[in-house]
């Protein structure tokens, strides 16, 4: 093969390799705060109180034909508990349940995402809440992507989940409350998230 055939298909080689990468790199997201939320509810004796945490920030990197390099992770302040009532949320925060002066942050990092049944992908990671740290699954529901009709050079993706934890599992109380019949132990969680970016 002559030299000057040999160079422009080197070229048109390289040229690929790096289109390639390019195509292959995972664009993140930006969490759009005001509509993703993380809900809870618990039982307390008959009702079922409700809340939420409005303080945190986030990491979303998603592809559903990339997995391997898609990530979710999460950090709220404790102190951003909402349930409506000033009183209750001040209880929430001592050190009965969550203690947010000596544990002021609750995390979740993802490790490994995997396609399940439909829309459904299974996010495994780390929670951790006071100073225990556990593997979860996080099963979020991929809503799928459209351009935002409220900014059109934008476009979002959506993402729903639910679980249950077990909070003493966490040391959110000592078991007192729940011996009384007064607050339950099983923490019904409720993980809705929009993300933008850029087209």
């Amino acid at each position: 093969m002559h030299k000057n055939t040999l160079v422009p298909l080197i070229v048109v080689f390289l040229v690929g390799l790096i289109a390639s990468s390019l195509q292959a790199e995972v664009r993140p997201w930006k969490i759009d705060e005001d509509h993703t939320n993380f809900y809870f509810s618990v039982d307390h004796i008959y009702s079922k109180v409700q809340g939420r945490f409005t303080d945190y920030k986030g990491t979303l990197v998603f592809d559903p034909d990339n997995l391997k390099d898609s990530e979710f992770s999460f950090e709220i302040k404790i102190k951003s508990v909402d349930t409506g009532i000033g009183k209750r949320d001040r209880h929430l925060r001592s050190a009965d349940f969550f203690d947010a002066s000596k544990y002021p942050l609750m995390t979740f990092t993802s490790n490994r995402i995997t396609k399940a049944e439909g829309n459904t992908y299974n996010v495994n990671g780390t929670l951790t809440i006071k100073d225990v740290s556990t593997e979860l699954v996080l099963p979020l529901t991929f809503e799928g992507i459209r351009e935002n009709p409220l900014a059109p050079d934008m476009e979002v993706a959506g993402f729903n989940g639910r679980l249950t934890l077990d909070r003493l599992a966490y040391d959110v109380g000592d078991g007192k409350y729940y011996k009384m019949g007064a607050v339950g132990k099983d923490v019904d969680i409720l993980v809705t998230i929009e993300a933008l970016r850029k087209k």
